[in-house]
């Protein structure tokens, strides 16, 4: 075995010479491995081939290029854009009973005419604020648009027709409600209505009423009107008297002609959604009343139902003539 040893270092010696001669070194050959281990070593070498092209895993206890730093952005990551705050909703019940008690008006007839004040609003306006509006008015206001459409009408004169039309209402009474519904909307969120930027030819809806006959009062309800304009009013008015709290006027007729009247102040009430209270003491006479139920006093509203009234007895009397 000993003598086996000494022959292979023999052979690895004379190996090492002959690649030194031949310029190389003894490890290129195999010269300083052991036989087997010569012959493995080469052979995988010559298997494997050059090392695989690609980034490897930087080894720093080798040196080498250091590895690149870490990144960093050159403008930091814009941030989500900014919405404005969501609008709060306003109350469907609260917000049109408000303007039943600023108008003077029942539920039924505010609700009308909230809407279409609501409606006409939003297509006077740009399509950002009719957005903010529609948002934060009840749902109920603005469900169902009209077949025929809304005119859009920024003028005051115009935007009172539209309201008008769509309400059943004369160009008097859709500015009492259609300002009754801004100042509730306004009393619910003033920053709403500030944003809408409301058209100049409709800021005069948005100016404090004058006192006295005009539609708020101090209790934001409509403001009843003072002893002058109520006599004034009166002297227009020369079927109708006043307790001061509501408008009378009797009527004598005889049993059919009045029957016949008292059914044109019934069509008159579906008309406008407001009619006077008729009592009957007996066949021939009937006695109508007009009020506001919110108001301790006759209101603008009041004289101009009793106008309406007059107007639709008018009528009914011409019918009776013509028959």
């Amino acid at each position: 075995m000993r003598k086996q040893m000494e022959g292979d270092n023999q052979r690895r010696r004379a190996l090492a010479r002959d690649a030194r001669e031949r310029g190389r070194l003894p490890s290129q050959t195999g010269a300083s491995l052991s036989a087997s281990k010569q012959i493995t070593s080469l052979d995988r070498r010559e298997r494997s081939g050059p090392p695989p092209a690609g980034r490897r895993k930087p080894d720093t206890t080798r040196g080498g290029p250091a590895p690149p730093p870490a990144a960093v952005a050159e403008r930091p990551r814009p941030l989500p854009e900014e919405r404005p705050p969501p609008v709060t909703t306003l109350g469907y019940r609260d917000l049109v009973g408000d303007v039943s008690r600023r108008a003077g008006v029942d539920f039924s007839t505010a609700k009308v005419a909230a809407e279409a004040t609501v409606l006409a609003l939003a297509w006077a306006l740009d399509e950002a604020a009719r957005e903010r509006l529609l948002e934060a008015v009840p749902v109920k206001l603005h469900d169902v648009v009209p077949v025929d459409g809304i005119e859009q009408r920024r003028d005051l004169p115009g935007f009172l027709a539209e309201v008008g039309r769509r309400s059943r209402l004369t160009p008097e009474q859709a500015r009492y409600q259609a300002q009754a519904t801004l100042a509730a909307l306004a009393d619910a969120d003033g920053e709403l209505v500030e944003s809408l930027r409301v058209p100049d030819g409709l800021r005069d809806l948005l100016a404090p009423p004058v006192a006295g006959g005009g539609l708020v009062g101090a209790t934001s309800a409509a403001a009843p009107l003072d002893e002058q304009e109520l006599r004034d009013a009166l002297a227009q008015l020369k079927y109708w008297s006043s307790d001061r709290q509501s408008l009378v006027r009797t009527i004598e007729l005889p049993n059919g002609n009045l029957d016949r009247v008292l059914d044109r102040l019934d069509q008159l009430r579906g008309e406008t959604g407001r009619g006077p209270q008729i009592g009957r003491p007996d066949p021939d006479n009937a006695v109508l009343t007009v009020r506001s139920e919110q108001v301790d006093g006759v209101t603008a509203s009041d004289v101009d139902l009793a106008r309406r009234v007059d107007g639709a007895i008018d009528e009914a009397g011409a019918g009776m003539a013509a028959g």
